[in-house]
């Protein structure tokens, strides 16, 4: 975590305006009201708005989980981004994301032993984070194993964890009971 403590407190559920319990409700219900969601509900608005584009990203991208979190786990940990890193580890193995994936997510792209597609992803990833493009040599070769649909969520999931990580770290979003830190 890059700060020790949060610089915009998470909001208790007797702080919720109705506005925001009506936002919360489903994530309540799941159990799933993380201290993420509970930091956003200072900004009811930009919540409301974020989840529709989040929500496309995590659950209905047309990439396959298992490599949709591989490439959020590299631009979390590429960001520094110690929250999301252990939140999208837990879900990454409900994904079939082994230890070996996961950790190659901190590895990267010239991981040994890799499959080719995580390497590609990862790559594209880099590239990504490293110049906000990717290169043709990686995009052709991503082109073998993907759609255009999926070519376009993998930008668009690099970009969202990218953002997301930008703004845990900024607001200093601590990790919720029981998420891995780091080392898992």
């Amino acid at each position: 975590m890059r700060l020790s403590k949060p610089r915009i407190e998470p909001l208790a559920p007797e702080q919720w305006s109705p506005e925001v319990a009506d936002i919360m409700a489903p994530f309540v219900a799941a159990g799933t009201d993380h201290n993420v969601f509970r930091t956003m509900a200072n900004y009811p608005a930009l919540m409301r708005r974020w989840l529709v584009f989040a929500n496309h990203v995590l659950m209905k991208s047309s990439l396959p989980a298992r490599e949709r979190e591989l490439v959020i786990l590299r631009i979390g940990y590429l960001c520094g981004a110690g929250y999301e890193w252990g939140q999208h580890v837990v879900i990454a193995r409900r994904c079939g994301l082994d230890e070996a994936g996961i950790a190659s997510a901190r590895s990267g792209p010239d991981t040994p032993g890799i499959p080719e597609l995580d390497r590609l992803l990862l790559r594209a990833t880099d590239e990504l984070h490293a110049d906000a493009f990717i290169s043709d040599a990686t995009w052709n070769a991503l082109a073998a194993h993907l759609s255009t649909e999926q070519l376009m969520d993998l930008v668009f999931a690099v970009g969202q964890y990218n953002l997301v990580s930008m703004a845990l770290n900024s607001f200093g979003v601590q990790l919720d009971a029981g998420l891995p830190g780091w080392e898992g």
